[in-house]
């Protein structure tokens, strides 16, 4: 039976986590009222606001919303945690074990994940751009005067965004949830008071709506679902999420919280159309009392900037989690907060989203305008997260073969409308994203490869470690004082870098640890399975450690464990081997092969990486042709 005195402290932390989950998880989704209905109507593919079509909007965003969000996502996708975590990694790395011994079907499960999570970083551009371009078109009504000012304060805002983020989230991160409630609290109360002065607009809750809409526009009718899409397009935030909050947490917040609040602005907006027609430019901010604009756009300003800071915090873990996987070079991470593992900062990352984030804003000029590139890489993600929960759900929870089979089509069905409604955008900017995610999915499958490739040479020079005793009685070396640890990537045989030192110097510390690293495709590794350490005789220990995706790797701290040989870090050498890659085509063709080579020379240094000292590193080098 539970404590009946823990269920208050269990109650309250609960809704601690629904608190802060608002502006975490539902900050992106949350910002869609600020255009997705205006685009239905006043977009590129604008449909006229007649009462029937009105009203067929309303319905197709309501279902999108259940089907997408409510079924698809929170009741469906989110049972598929690798341990707690989400994101479309987590459920590659969790189909792929899934499937052992189907190496085509494992390499297309692969290839699904890393493109999607390409895709991701294309979001990661757009989404503070229209949020905060969006939010700032609001002067437009509440000050006209000062219209020409949208971009350049846009543009501001977005620079101090990214400057701020080498401080971290935790400092502002409490003001997220509260403020993320306020905004979903005015969502709700300017759709209510837009729905009392025309309650009719509650007849769209019937599908039938949707249907006939689509029916009597056909073509015209697909090309606006393109529009109605932006009303889904945080969906796969909530699953990237779940492992900072619990599915329960999400779950709830949403039901009770940011659905209501999204629908009574929606359907508030569409009431506010079937009055007047005409305010179709901007219904969101047309629904306030002129008193309020200002205090709206600072609010909705607020708003997009937290939807902003989550989707760039989403990008820094992306990264992380594919470097750790073996999918992109070491880069450096700085960790911003001493208890949240999760609160990082990738300074390149960062940098390459600002810039490509303001050429968004001055080179399209409106939220319109990029509403036209923003979707197509949201739907191609969806698909692949389809495609890969069916792989767990058929192999891993061994769910019956047409069960499986038939919920896959009925979503596939669902993305595949939303896909085809937003193709026609790629000539209008949705190249963008796509190409962005091509670039991004070459240079992971390359690095992929490469590290392959630069294993199996470095595999092929690996001496077995009864070959190097017997190298090393035959040509007696000197021990010398003190404790090598040697870095490699390969649990058995000696390190090249190992051979090298004794074949020219012909001396060995008298302790000597071979050290392997290995990431495993599971967030985080028990304690008790961190690592195995086997004494080899002749004072050797090898040491095999394991680390999850989201963990980071401390050798010192590693060491100092009490299952690990003696290691005073001041008595204490490291030894790296560091390999040049010479271009051959022996594996790939040459520009991947110097494409390689170029990030293997610009990749983070090991000894930041594994938090190594650097003045107890030596590093040996060598070369290899691939």
């Amino acid at each position: 039976m539970t404590d009946a005195s823990s269920q208050p402290e269990s109650r309250s932390h609960l809704l601690g986590l629904c608190l802060a989950s608002l502006g975490v998880v539902y900050g992106d989704i949350g910002t869609s009222p600020l255009y997705a209905i205006r685009e239905c109507f006043h977009g590129e593919h604008a449909i006229t606001p007649t009462p029937g079509n009105i009203l067929g909007v309303l319905s197709l965003v309501l279902w999108s919303l259940t089907i997408v969000i409510s079924l698809k996502y929170l009741v469906y996708v989110m049972r598929a945690d690798n341990r707690g975590e989400g994101g479309v990694l987590a459920l590659m790395a969790l189909a792929s074990r899934a499937i052992p011994g189907r190496r085509r079907t494992h390499l297309v499960v692969i290839m699904l994940g890393l493109f999607g999570a390409a895709l991701l970083y294309g979001d990661g551009m757009i989404t503070p751009a229209i949020s905060v371009l969006g939010a700032m078109e609001g002067l437009e009504i509440a000050a006209p005067s000062f219209s020409h000012f949208v971009v350049p304060i846009t543009v501001a805002v977005l620079v101090l965004l990214f400057l701020l983020q080498r401080r971290g989230t935790a400092g502002v991160g409490v003001l997220f949830g509260p403020v993320t409630l306020v905004w979903f609290a005015a969502l709700s109360a300017l759709g209510v008071w837009q729905i009392a002065h025309n309650p009719a607009v509650l007849m769209a809750i019937s599908p039938h709506y949707a249907i006939e809409f689509l029916l009597h526009n056909q073509v015209h009718g697909l090309l606006v679902l393109g529009a109605v899409f932006l009303v889904v397009t945080g969906g796969e935030a909530l699953y990237a999420d779940m492992g900072h909050f619990g599915v329960r947490a999400i779950r709830l917040t949403w039901f009770v919280l940011v659905l209501p609040a999204l629908l009574l602005n929606y359907f508030g907006q569409g009431a506010l159309l079937l009055s007047r027609p005409s305010d179709s430019s901007n219904p969101f901010y047309r629904m306030a009392p002129h008193w309020a604009l200002i205090p709206l756009l600072v609010l909705s300003t607020m708003a997009a900037i937290i939807a902003s800071q989550a989707v760039i915090s989403g990008a820094f873990s992306l990264t992380r989690q594919a470097m750790m996987l073996g999918y992109w070079p070491r880069m450096r991470v700085q960790h911003t907060s001493a208890k949240e593992i999760g609160q990082i900062y990738v300074p390149a990352i960062n940098w390459i989203l600002m810039v490509a984030t303001i050429a968004l804003v001055l080179g399209f000029g409106t939220s319109s305008n990029l509403a036209a590139a923003y979707g197509i890489a949201v739907t191609t993600t969806m698909i692949i997260t389809t495609l890969l929960a069916y792989v767990v759900a058929r192999y891993r929870w061994e769910w019956k073969p047409w069960a499986c089979v038939l919920l896959t089509l009925v979503l596939l069905c669902i993305d595949g409308g939303f896909f085809a409604a937003n193709v026609v955008k790629i000539e209008q900017g949705g190249w963008f994203p796509l190409a962005v995610a091509a670039g991004l999915f070459l240079l992971m499958t390359t690095w992929r490869k490469g590290r392959e490739l630069l294993g199996k040479r470095l595999r092929e020079s690996v001496l077995p470690i009864r070959e190097f005793f017997d190298l090393m009685k035959a040509e007696p070396a000197t021990r010398v004082p003190g404790i090598a640890v040697f870095m490699t990537g390969n649990p058995e045989g000696t390190p090249p870098a190992l051979t090298n030192t004794f074949l020219h110097n012909h001396a060995v510390h008298k302790q000597v640890i071979l050290l392997t690293i290995i990431t495993e495709e599971t967030p985080v590794v028990d304690e008790a399975d961190r690592m195995t350490v086997d004494d080899l005789g002749e004072g050797f220990t090898r040491i095999i450690a394991h680390y999850g995706f989201m963990e980071d790797p401390d050798v010192p701290a590693l060491l100092s464990r009490p299952s690990a040989p003696k290691a005073p870090l001041e008595h204490t050498s490291f030894f790296l081997g560091t390999e040049t890659v010479l271009a051959r085509r022996q594996g790939m063709s040459r520009w991947r092969t110097l494409l390689f080579s170029f990030l293997s020379r610009n990749a983070q240094r090991p000894t930041v990486f594994f938090n190594i000292p650097p003045d107890r590193v030596m590093e040996i080098g060598s070369q290899y042709s691939l």
